[in-house]
């Protein structure tokens, strides 16, 4: 009956999830009817396109495929990854506070990103698949020292990770800011996409970032048992057969790598991370099972609704869309400090 309940709570998520994407894209400067939104996104899906035949028009179309719908896909994927990383910090370091913004692992991940962007790397596929690549790069070394630093006697300090995350990001940011100051002809670009947002969106970020974000879930939901075993304790978890430390590493390196992949496309974007795995843990209970797949439906919800209320709500102009999931999520972090005080007290 519980695995009912909560394989009925996915559905929902599902369900809310794909009619938040259609409504997304319909809506903009130009509204297109969802029906017929619907329609031209399913005339172009594998198999089943040719049965979607209608009388649209080539305008409406090419904003559709062209504009629009990789910007909400890139949300959506951006989302997803945050969500991801989010709940494998939180069980990982078993603090409901984790978030990439919070212990270095997103201004890790701009600082590399930012590098690849200042020096003009180009290596593999060309410069797209190099600034994932670097942010992934930085998102892992700035974990991994944050990590390092906090680690007593085999422990890590709920508190201390929380502030040397905070401290060490402000380290970061101060290097970014400095690479900006120098750049001085990129850095309306560079300033803009720090603040996160997916307005300039194309299917070549789509087709970058989706390997990322898809090894990181399957490999999450993979480990989703040790994640539980990891909630115990590292001296529990070992007890019952976990390779902890091995373990932990593994887990990094996949939070970075899908926060790297995240921060690449769409700059820093705060509190995803943060909220959405508490929010389907109220739903779902702390199996990673069902919490792991959960926040990835949830992380993407949110991000598509608070991009399309970035587009909307200053309508021609846009919000950043870091300031808007600022918004809803500096309360809701207000709010987690003021429980957890309480549940100390």
């Amino acid at each position: 009956m519980v695995r009912r309940r909560k394989l009925l709570i996915l559905g929902l998520l599902g369900l809310a999830l794909l009619a938040a994407l259609i409504i997304a894209v319909a809506l903009g400067a130009v509204y297109i009817p969802v029906f017929t939104t619907a329609k031209i996104i399913a005339s172009r899906l594998p198999l089943v396109g040719r049965l979607f035949h209608g009388t649209w028009e080539a305008t409406q179309e090419t904003v559709i495929l062209s504009v629009r719908l990789p910007r909400v896909l890139v949300a959506l994927l951006v989302g997803m990854a945050l969500a991801l990383a989010g709940t494998i910090f939180q069980g990982l370091f078993r603090n409901p506070m984790a978030d990439p913004s919070f212990i270095g692992s997103a201004q890790g991940a701009a600082l590399g990103a930012t590098i690849a962007f200042f020096f003009g790397i180009e290596v593999g596929l060309g410069k797209l698949s190099t600034v994932p690549l670097f942010a992934f790069a930085g998102s892992l070394l700035a974990v991994a020292i944050v990590y390092l630093i906090t680690r007593t006697g085999g422990r890590v300090s709920v508190a201390s990770l929380l502030l040397v995350g905070i401290a060490f990001s402000s380290f970061l940011a101060s290097i970014v800011s400095t690479l900006m100051v120098i750049s001085k002809d990129r850095l309306h670009n560079i300033f803009f996409w720090l603040m996160g947002g997916v307005a300039g969106a194309n299917w070549d970020m789509v087709l970058a970032v989706i390997p990322f974000i898809l090894v990181g879930s399957i490999v999450a939901m993979f480990f989703a048992r040790d994640l539980n075993l990891m909630m115990l304790g590292e001296e529990r978890a070992s007890q019952l057969g976990l390779e902890a430390e091995r373990f932990k590493w593994i887990m990094l390196v996949i939070a970075s790598l899908v926060v790297g992949a995240a921060v690449s496309v769409s700059g820093i974007i705060g509190f995803v991370g943060l909220m959405t795995p508490h929010i389907v843990r109220l739903l779902t209970g702390p199996d990673h099972r069902y919490l792991i797949p959960g926040s990835l439906l949830a992380g993407g919800l949110f991000l598509v609704l608070a991009d399309t209320l970035a587009r909307l709500v200053m309508a021609p102009n846009e919000l950043p869309l870091g300031i808007v999931t600022a918004f809803f999520g500096a309360p809701f972090f207000i709010y987690l400090l003021k429980r957890r005080k309480n549940v100390l007290a």
